[in-house]
């Protein structure tokens, strides 16, 4: 077993209503001075009615490509390092929080992450996920040093879009399947390896009751507790099964199908989140889990959540099915961390999945 390098959560965490208002006060207490914005389009015409006066400090906006990748990491890197900063500050959904995560890590300052989606645990995790100009993925990186600061206004979250919460509970609901399948392979897990274990399952249980509701208080435009709690679930909860567990509490076999889902046209237009769903059920479908399969389809069927490659806008499932399974063989990919998987034997169970849909 390798040795576990634990960072449960990021250095200071805030979720509520005028969160964002803490950002002067919080730039202040930690001394910076020279604060380098990074933002999306969509997410900085809501973000910016509730930014904070920041006119005690020098700042610096710049707005992102729209794909997370080494090269728009190196160019804002170098638009900061000019700017003279010592904050990197993203405000925006999971790709402009892994760029301003990727370049603080260049830059060798701190970050600060104003999630304005919840559809992934970027805002608290320390590392990355690449792509290419394509949007095909790449690969991910780990960085040596926590979120210095997370700040969480419920206001801005409000106002998103209903399919992004959506795919923030199928990318956390893969906490738990994924930590599950790893941390059982251990005969004597450690004492944070077990809470990560723990902190995945309340993933799954918190997801599962409040989810449907959470998606009803965002349709109608209210702030309730169910809408909270799974917020909190997508944004944090989750970012602490990777922060606890390590490895063990990463990525197995939902994120691999999910990769080979990015080799697919069809499915550029679904979320990370909706593609690791699917994901979801082919890993069950390999640990011929199919209990598990039954208990679930009700749950994705609520929500929409694809379930099937038709669901996923794909008609040649054949074709989809060779493409993912080439991918998500590949000796890097993380499925083999369950067991070692051929491109014929996940071929084989996507095509036992769908006919088990169907």
């Amino acid at each position: 077993m390798n040795q576990i390098e634990v960072r449960g959560t990021p250095g200071h965490y805030e979720c509520h209503t005028e969160a964002i208002c803490q950002l002067p006060t919080r730039m202040k207490d930690g001394q910076f001075q020279s604060l380098f914005i990074i933002h999306g389009e969509k997410s900085w015409k809501v973000a910016k009615q509730y930014m904070p006066d920041l006119s005690s400090f020098q700042v610096e906006y710049s707005l992102y490509s729209g794909e997370c990748t080494e090269q728009e990491i190196q160019k804002q890197t170098d638009k900061a390092l000019i700017h003279g900063a010592d904050m990197i500050i993203g405000i925006g959904g999971g790709k402009v929080l892994d760029i301003a995560k990727g370049v603080a890590n260049k830059a060798n300052i701190d970050v600060t992450l104003i999630p304005t989606l919840a559809s992934t645990c970027a805002a608290t995790t320390p590392l990355s996920v690449l792509y290419n100009h394509h949007g095909n993925f790449i690969g991910y990186t780990i960085f040596p040093r926590s979120t210095y600061l997370v700040l969480v206004d419920t206001r801005i979250l409000l106002d998103s879009p209903v399919e992004y919460l959506r795919a923030g509970i199928g990318d956390t609901l893969a906490k738990w399947y994924e930590a599950d399948v790893l941390i059982q392979q251990l005969h004597s897990p450690p004492v944070s390896v077990r809470l990560a274990w723990n902190v995945a399952k309340e993933c799954k249980d918190v997801l599962l009751k409040h989810g449907k509701l959470a998606i009803e208080s965002l349709r109608k435009g209210e702030i309730s507790y169910s809408f909270q709690q799974v917020v909190e679930t997508n944004l944090l909860t989750g970012g602490m099964v990777g922060g606890l567990g390590d490895e063990y509490g990463r990525i197995a076999g939902a994120h691999s199908i999910h990769n080979g889902l990015t080799q697919v046209s069809e499915t550029h237009s679904f979320l990370h989140g909706e593609k690791v769903a699917y994901g979801i059920l082919v890993q069950l479908a390999f640990e011929e889990k199919w209990d598990e399969i039954n208990k679930l389809l009700p749950f994705y069927r609520s929500l929409q959540l694809p379930y099937s490659l038709q669901s996923l806008g794909i008609t040649n499932e054949a074709r989809a099915i060779s493409t993912v399974a080439k991918a998500a063989a590949l000796p890097h990919e993380s499925i083999h961390h369950i067991r070692t998987a051929s491109e014929e034997e996940i071929k084989d169970t996507m095509a036992q999945l769908e006919a088990y849909i169907a």
